[in-house]
């Protein structure tokens, strides 16, 4: 297995990726917390009108992430 390239700040609308890993401890605590759990599914559903906050699909419902947060998050 690669190293992660991308983070859910990355995606596209529509794109989908899976959860490996975070990059600030103090930041995953507060997204396990949401259901951001490594081996999760997402998908980036919509953006704000300047691209920031961001929602994302994950474990069954819709959550609205600013930018520094879903960099954080880190897809294979």
């Amino acid at each position: 297995m690669g190293e992660p390239k991308k983070s859910i700040a990355d995606l596209k609308i529509g794109e989908k990726g899976i959860v490996c890993c975070f990059n600030d401890e103090e930041m995953s605590l507060k997204l396990l917390e949401m259901g951001c759990l490594p081996g999760c599914m997402v998908e980036l559903s919509n953006k704000a009108p300047l691209g920031d906050p961001i929602c994302i699909k994950v474990s069954g419902y819709n959550l609205s992430l600013r930018l520094e947060e879903a960099a954080t998050v880190m897809l294979r």
